[in-house]
């Protein structure tokens, strides 16, 4: 077995969520949960089919993000894999949803940090092992950086004022 950290490109200004999934109308219930949960989002959600032609399914209202989504599930190369590029609205808006799909088997990460995926490669193909999301951390919070987070999720309108 032989491992490889796969870095994803995430369009400027996008979050991205990645998953395992297990059926090919994995692409069309997760493009139904965005337009009926986030419908002014843009996104695009490439998913690797595992049996069959294994080809990569893509739905998307975006041609940027679709191109970019695909590039992704193609650098993962790991069967029933999905990978969800979103603007113009964040995980958390959409988060509960792609969990509560009933192929979702599991989410990987939701973020707009730098992200590698960790791979193995055996005999048989691909599969995803994990995630690096983002930096590791430098230090513990202060009062003065609680203060400043509780403001931040306050301006940007997830608390009351």
């Amino acid at each position: 077995m032989e491992f490889d950290a796969v870095r994803m490109e995430i369009p400027d200004g996008a979050n991205l969520i990645i998953g395992q999934s297990h059926f090919i109308k994995t692409p069309e219930d997760l493009y139904e949960i965005m337009v009926n949960t986030a419908a002014n989002a843009k996104f695009a959600v490439a998913f690797n089919e595992a049996s069959g032609p294994c080809l990569i399914r893509v739905e998307a209202n975006d041609d940027e993000l679709r191109q970019a989504a695909i590039a992704n599930a193609q650098a993962i190369g790991a069967g029933h894999v999905f990978v969800l590029l979103i603007r113009e609205a964040f995980p958390i808006n959409v988060l509960s949803r792609v969990k509560d799909c009933f192929e979702v088997c599991s989410v990987y990460c939701a973020t707009a940090n730098p992200v590698e995926v960790i791979v193995a490669r055996t005999a048989q193909g691909r599969g995803v092992v994990g995630v690096v999301d983002g930096s590791a951390p430098k230090g513990v919070e202060q009062e003065k950086d609680a203060l400043q987070r509780r403001a931040f999720v306050r301006k940007i309108g997830y608390k009351l004022s």
